[in-house]
């Protein structure tokens, strides 16, 4: 249909129609014209923090927008204007310090139709800390800000070194908002001398790592930043190269919101080597389950190896079961397998049959949290030596009888064929769905195909460029993103960029986006696009408002919004009908 379009209609979609926001990357430099009031240094007493009352007015009453907008603005001119920082500067502070801002206003009740020139006329005599809506701009919570506060300064410009390593920071590349991760994890970069910063940048560059990577790392592990350029991250990157996967793959699967430490990955890896996996059988493995490389292997896995080599199991044969089922290194396998140990011993199984058990069912028994024995007992009525000859007798009645999942799982399903089942369930694992829990239960009927085509579609929405954990969480709120096949969401991802020009960070606010057919994105935001051009509606607009409405509300709104819309939407009509008829057998 677009092709039609672009043929015999010219008002379709514009590559550049999408406008991106002021780049705050390469600020001009502080330069701080003579301030109104005199240095900080100079005043013996500090006022008291505005931290308390931004805290105390926050919930109280939320800001119309233009109120918000008109106090951004006096703060705005009062950073750059009276302050003499960059535009730049004072426009990010003032548009990303929102409970700051809440703190002002409460300074004037009942004043909003005139707050900007209350507030205006305030700050000539009254002073702010500028370091709280500095930080709370960088990202640090003003429920925290207490814990950063400089004493005995109130003035961004009296701190140098800590604006030289911001603007370094910045100026690479690090987006501001996540600065402040940086700075409460690793204070001391901002006592750096000039010029430190950004040979830090260039060692890992040389490591063969892109601008790009380099600051996904130091926002998702700070600690990169402090001392020398790290060996461990050096050996990460080489088994990474050796394994076949490439420096910046990683990349993809970082979230800023957690904080990775390249010593767990590189242990993981080696404890994997280990164990015999080959590297192939680690490529696949990292490439199925990134989070067991970024997070590495939990503690409660060494944990259940420490206390299954007591037991007396062979060594060769637990390694050779974690190559066969890597689920088994999930965090929770190993914590449903020292469960298992425990309810063992507790109704008095012996080491070798213990042993023995773990064997043959380690890797069925691993994906079952257990009841308490002494719960089971009760339930069932059993005496404590009646479940053991039970459990005796067949081993895998411990999941049937003790198992926290519901009992409607098909048992005979895991035993023909237990790698099915579990590759799908190990897949929800992974997105956070919690074991044994009802959540889980309808995520299992909900995603439909096998767990390697489910994750086949998720790796195609980090492919092209989503954030891994928001990928999951776009994924939880709409679950039929994954019940189309990869073609279908790639050709849907590269309609809305390189078609409409929408960036991809659209479908974060809106990843229905993505459940919705080609046929309607096609007809509406051809329409729509019709419309724009004439600028009879917004440019940009949501694209939940365009795709969600009900038809009549898109006619009454987008359509009729010029005077022959409604001739060019019959023709769209159309033109989809021909289109489909000329594809159909």
């Amino acid at each position: 249909m677009i092709s039609h379009l672009n043929q015999n209609h010219p008002f379709l979609f514009s590559h550049g129609s999408y406008k991106k926001p002021l780049s705050t990357q390469n600020p001009f430099p502080l330069s701080p014209k003579v301030p109104i009031f005199p240095s900080s240094t100079a005043i013996p007493v500090l006022q008291v923090s505005r931290v308390q009352s931004i805290h105390s007015h926050f919930s109280v009453k939320r800001l119309s927008r233009q109120v918000k907008g008109k106090v951004q603005d006096v703060l705005l001119d009062y950073l750059h204007s009276s302050r003499g920082y960059s535009f730049v500067d004072a426009e990010f502070i003032s548009k990303n310090s929102p409970c700051f801002v809440q703190g002002l206003v409460s300074e004037f009740h009942g004043q909003d139709d005139d707050v900007a020139t209350c507030l205006r006329k305030w700050l000539w005599y009254n002073p702010i800390n500028e370091f709280e809506p500095f930080f709370e701009s960088l990202g640090i919570s003003p429920h925290e800000l207490h814990l950063f506060l400089p004493r005995g300064m109130m003035y961004l410009s009296d701190d140098h070194v800590l604006l030289a390593n911001f603007h370094a920071l910045s100026n690479y590349g690090v987006p501001r908002n996540r600065i402040g991760k940086i700075y409460r994890e690793a204070k001391e970069v901002f006592e750096y001398p000039n010029g430190l910063l950004l040979s830090k940048f260039r060692g890992y560059e040389n490591l063969g790592l892109s601008r790009s990577m380099v600051i996904k790392l130091v926002v998702s592990c700070p600690s990169l930043l402090v001392g020398e350029t790290s060996v461990e991250l050096a050996m990460v990157l080489y088994w990474l190269k050796k394994i076949g996967i490439g420096h910046d793959w990683i990349g993809n699967y970082m979230s800023c919101l957690k904080t990775y430490y390249p010593r767990r990955m590189l242990d993981a890896m080696e404890f994997l080597h280990k164990v015999g996996y080959s590297e192939e059988q680690m490529h696949n493995l990292f490439k199925e389950n990134p989070a067991l490389l970024l997070e590495g292997l939990e503690k409660k896995l060494f944990v259940f190896l420490s206390l299954a080599f007591k037991l007396g199991l062979n060594k060769n044969m637990m390694y050779s079961c974690f190559v066969e089922y890597p689920h088994i290194l999930i965090n929770k396998c190993a914590k449903n397998l020292l469960g298992v140990i425990g309810f063992l011993r507790y109704v008095g199984m012996d080491i070798d049959a213990i042993s023995l058990i773990l064997s043959n069912h380690m890797h069925l028994l691993s994906s079952h949290p257990l009841k308490g024995p002494k719960v089971v007992c009760l339930q069932l009525k059993l005496r404590k030596a009646d479940l053991y000859q039970i459990i005796k007798d067949d081993p895998l009645k411990l999941i049937s009888l003790a198992s926290k999942l519901k009992q409607n799982t098909d048992l005979q399903l895991l035993r023909d064929d237990p790698s099915k089942h579990l590759g799908k369930t190990t897949f929800l694992l992974k997105l956070g769905y919690a074991e044994n829990s009802e959540e889980m239960t309808k995520a299992i009927k909900r995603f439909r195909g096998r767990g390697d085509q489910l994750q086949e579609r998720f790796d195609c929405l980090v492919e092209a460029g989503l954030d891994y954990n928001i990928a999951i969480k776009m994924i939880k709120c709409a679950p039929m993103i994954l019940n189309q096949n990869k073609g279908v969401i790639q050709k849907k991802i590269d309609f809305l960029r390189n078609i409409l020009g929408y960036p991809l960070d659209c479908v974060v606010a809106f990843p229905a986006y993505l459940c919705y057919d080609l046929e309607r994105i096609m007809l509406r935001f051809s329409m729509y696009a019709w419309v724009a051009e004439r600028k009879a509606v917004k440019p940009m607009m949501a694209l939940s408002t365009i795709l969600a409405s009900s038809d009549e509300k898109f006619v009454k709104y987008i359509v009729n919004a010029h005077p022959e819309g409604p001739i060019i939407w019959d023709d769209l009509k159309k033109l989809l009908l021909k289109d489909k008829s000329q594809l159909s057998p």
